[in-house]
């Protein structure tokens, strides 16, 4: 089945992982709805790059990237679960005890760190590369339980907001400045409040 892009606008990737299953505009959309659709997913998140992926591809079985994005699936209702118990306020010391499915994925995880040519030109001609060990199709669930401990890690939860866009579904961290983003985006969810607003107020003056 093919989609639509992935959405990302989230300004973290953990959140837009959340943002994999979203109500954008009228139709529910399920980007990891099944093993094909999970690998997508990973390489427009960036995640996991396409060599990987097509090795993984040809070396799985029949039907078992599928069931590795039903437990994608599964991991992310479990932290969707978790980030709207704890949006808009820091989180604690005892929120830890939470997160013991998240340190168990990431006691799986093989990757490791080797010095390499460095990626970018100018400044050291080294850098320390991670190099993950894809022993299964189940390894690709490593990358996605590291971006979300890292999320939790460096994330201040009072600002993970749910868009307010009345049949919307998408979380964001808010960023700016101000700490007053409302919508996912203006070209989504703010352009059609602006634009119902507007409707009310012609309306109200007829």
């Amino acid at each position: 089945m093919q989609h639509s892009p992935a959405i990302f606008v989230a300004d973290a990737l953990a959140l837009d992982f959340l943002n994999s299953v979203a109500t954008p505009v009228d139709v529910p959309i399920e980007w990891l709805d099944d093993g094909e659709g999970l690998l997508s997913w990973l390489q427009q998140a960036q995640l996991v790059s396409a060599p990987v992926l097509d090795q993984v591809r040809s070396q799985s079985l029949p039907g078992e990237l599928n069931k590795v994005a039903d437990q994608a699936r599964h991991l992310r209702e479990w932290f969707r679960g978790f980030v709207q118990r704890h949006q808009g306020r820091p989180l604690a010391r005892d929120d830890l005890k939470k997160l013991e499915l998240l340190n168990r994925l990431r006691g799986r995880d093989e990757t490791l760190r080797r010095i390499a040519p460095a990626a970018s030109k100018g400044g050291n001609p080294l850098e320390l590369r991670a190099n993950r060990r894809w022993r299964s199709p189940e390894a690709l669930l490593l990358p996605i339980a590291e971006t979300l401990a890292r999320f939790v890690c460096s994330e201040n939860f009072t600002y993970v907001k749910a868009c307010e866009g009345p049949v919307c579904t998408l979380l964001f961290a808010d960023h700016t400045r101000s700490r007053a983003r409302r919508w996912c985006s203006m070209a989504m969810c703010g352009n059609r409040a602006k634009q119902a607003a507007h409707r009310h107020r012609l309306k109200a003056h007829r």
